[in-house]
């Protein structure tokens, strides 16, 4: 199947799917589907603690969870799933190279090292920070490595450590959104997880520069978002809003526990004060602007005074705030719990905005390949974008 063909089926499968991953139970306590699909609902709602963590660490489960009760969901599953890319074996390195890099983050470099194929042409790490990833390749391939970065002290740190290896690894720094000199034709041009906006500037002006070869890794589609994403390939039936394309990205596996209960936290304390504000003022669900940190530290009574005041509301609460605090908790554990929902579909959408990006390509004369580069204990985001011109 070529990949435009997969984009088409993809594209019209998670369309029929609409009414199932784009309402958000974090906004409504109780989306349309739970109407017309009961027994899902109420299998969902009784997921133990145990069960709900391994749906969401389990995509594929998810989806099998899902299908039980609509079979068609299970046509997903060969359109989102993609290979292992092969693995080259890396030459072995002194230690010194991975000086200041965590361990996650150095398996996910070297991983990306090994999937990317050198196209024996000088290299532009694009978005690179310090440049570890650069860094690696300029030993591993012998060739000359430049590392685009907006940050001149992470450009001047990551230069120290190039020069203790006595490397061709030199540092640009400027704005990839705005750059128009770099990349530049004949480049081999690589990106470990740029952000949205970073990575699809790096594929439209690469590919009219005339880069040879693309090693692209792409993370947070939804940054550079506005209201909707702007297909690069041409128009789709699909249209995703930014919170549709963040959705994308929601997987993770490397959060503590100490992490998870204060992610479970804020989400309480958000929709007790969502219950708060809906008692008050009988109005339906508004955004949440950022919220400090530091306003989840004291009670939930001082919580939602903040909270009030911030939004103008008036100051006297309707009930006790342990009883809107009990309602946050109560539509926290629902939440995560119909999420599941949404969460089966993570995977088939973050494919669908890869193969835009491959696509776009293959439309400018490239040959393209997709596949994945890491285990997902590494990170979720572990999707290459591998595309080359002879």
């Amino acid at each position: 199947m070529s990949w435009r063909e997969r984009q088409r089926q993809l594209d019209a499968l998670l369309l029929n799917f609409y009414e199932f991953w784009h309402p958000q139970p974090f906004r409504e306590s109780r989306p349309a589907w739970c109407e017309r699909w009961p027994a899902l609902a109420a299998e969902l709602l009784a997921l133990s603690e145990a069960e709900l963590q391994h749906l969401g660490d389990d995509d594929a489960a998810a989806v099998a969870l899902l299908a039980r009760h609509i079979p068609e969901v299970a046509e997903l599953v060969p359109l989102a799933g993609l290979p292992q890319r092969p693995l080259a074996v890396l030459a072995e390195q002194q230690s010194r190279w991975a000086w200041e890099i965590p361990g996650r983050k150095r398996q996910q470099i070297e991983a990306f090292a090994a999937a990317a194929r050198s196209a024996g042409r000088p290299v532009i790490d694009w978005c690179g920070g310090k440049g570890h990833l650069g860094r690696l390749l300029a030993a591993q391939w012998q060739t000359p490595v430049q590392t685009l970065e907006l940050d001149a002290v992470l450009c001047a740190e990551g230069q120290a450590l190039a020069r203790r290896q006595a490397l061709d690894h030199r540092f640009v720094v400027a704005d990839a959104l705005t750059v128009t000199d770099w990349p530049q034709a004949g480049q081999h041009a690589v990106a470990l997880h740029a952000c949205g906006e970073l990575h699809r500037r790096l594929l439209e002006h690469g590919a009219a520069a005339g880069v040879r070869r693309f090693d692209v890794a792409p993370c947070c589609y939804h940054r550079g978002v506005a209201a909707h994403y702007q297909p690069l390939s041409g128009r789709l039936g699909l249209q995703l809003t930014r919170d549709d394309t963040r959705l994308a990205v929601t997987e993770t596996v490397t959060a503590s526990p100490r992490l998870a209960l204060q992610r479970d936290k804020e989400m309480a304390w958000k929709l007790g004060f969502d219950a708060w504000r809906r008692a008050t003022s009988s109005v339906a669900y508004q955004n949440f602007k950022s919220v400090p940190a530091a306003w989840f530290r004291g009670s939930f009574a001082e919580f939602l005074g903040l909270m009030r005041e911030r939004e103008g509301m008036a100051s006297e609460a309707i009930g006790a705030a342990e009883a809107f605090e009990a309602q946050g908790w109560q539509r926290q554990r629902e939440v995560m719990r119909l999420s599941v929902m949404r969460h089966a579909f993570r995977r088939a959408l973050e494919v669908w905005l890869a193969l835009d990006l491959v696509v776009y390509l293959e439309g400018r004369g490239y040959a393209v390949a997709l596949g994945r580069f890491c285990e997902r204990r590494l990170t979720p985001r572990n999707l290459l974008i591998s595309a080359w011109r002879g």
